[in-house]
């Protein structure tokens, strides 16, 4: 999840009890809830190393108390006061853990149980960035503040936000809840049809940006990938997919696969779908691309690795990038 997400998670942590039952437990949550994303170092590597690293061992479950430790000593240094170890620790673990859990709903995927599997673990239930979930959040901070405000008019003695906190927590998780749900109610309705007289070998159902019920999907064939959005308040039509074919297993696509860009970026990637196409320059040569179609279509692609391989096949150059090839 986004970090805004993340930082609001480990207030409302903090304000449903932990901050009663550790000192300075709502600095060592804000700080732990997002401490797994410092792997962002890697961009300064380029955007190759950050796919590498992304949702890598700072995001898997063995990192969880390294990372919780540190937080607990960043809030012990920067406020020269002493911390209950057992207790700050715990309560960076829940930031940490929630940090985790929430990023496992999302498409991009966690990679939890590194360094024993590099296996990507994914939910697929919410975007990067999910409106409702900042709206709840939201609601739940905002709430308590207009209620101080309301207080300090009428001279009453003001709440502490645990009750909004409490709450802002078991919605999440019914939010969370039903989303797995309806995303289920997607896959099993796309496996429940033939496509052109053929049973579907895998299907996906991504979610949409604003509406819970509406899901991006990919229904893999033996011949196509086909491309949907569907929602599940309407009838679903198992034609209405726009195919895109599979290029033959050409000596350009193998070529491709072999280089170093390619074999790192296929370690990530978990729709992968490839392109032949040929180029002006060099004369004779081809452009290979490979995209993940969790995050685009072939048209409009994102995260791309692109080859460029000359007439004798040899490849000239090989790059990724998160957004289309320049072409």
């Amino acid at each position: 999840m986004d970090n805004l997400t993340h930082t609001l998670t480990g207030l409302m942590l903090s304000r449903a009890g932990i901050n009663r039952w550790c000192p300075r437990a709502t600095a060592i949550l804000l700080i732990s809830s997002n401490f797994p994303d410092i792997d962002a170092v890697y961009s300064y590597g380029g955007s190759l190393d950050y796919l590498d690293h992304h949702r890598g061992i700072t995001h898997a479950l063995l990192a969880v108390p390294v990372l919780a430790a540190l937080a607990a000593v960043i809030v012990r240094v920067a406020g020269r006061r002493r911390l209950p170890w057992a207790r700050a620790v715990i309560a960076g673990c829940a930031g940490v853990l929630s940090h985790l859990l929430l990023d496992f709903t999302n498409t991009y995927g966690v990679q939890l149980l590194l360094p024993f599997s590099s296996e990507w673990l994914r939910l697929d239930i919410t975007n990067v960035v999910d409106l409702w979930i900042w709206a709840l959040l939201a609601l739940c901070v905002a709430g308590p503040l207009l209620s101080r405000l309301v207080s300090s008019e009428i001279g009453a003695k003001p709440g502490t936000g645990r009750g909004a906190a409490i709450f802002a927590l078991l919605a999440l998780s019914c939010y969370e809840g039903g989303r797995y749900l309806i995303h289920q109610r997607a896959v099993n309705v796309l496996e429940s049809y033939n496509y052109a007289g053929s049973a579907p070998r895998r299907v996906g159902a991504f979610p949409d940006f604003a509406n819970p019920f509406s899901w991006n999907t990919v229904v893999e064939t033996p011949k196509a990938a086909l491309i949907q959005r569907i929602n599940l308040l309407q009838p679903y039509d198992p034609a209405g997919g726009a195919p895109f074919y599979y290029p033959r297993q050409t000596e350009a696509l193998e070529a491709a696969r072999r280089t170093d860009v390619f074999q790192r970026y296929l370690r990530f990637a978990q729709f992968p779908f490839w392109q032949v196409s040929p180029v002006a320059q060099p004369e004779g040569g081809v452009r290979v691309e490979a995209m993940d179609l969790r995050f685009g279509t072939p048209p409009a692609p994102r995260f791309v690795a692109t080859a460029i391989l000359d007439s004798a096949l040899q490849v000239v150059r090989a790059e990724y990038a998160f957004g289309p090839f320049q072409r």
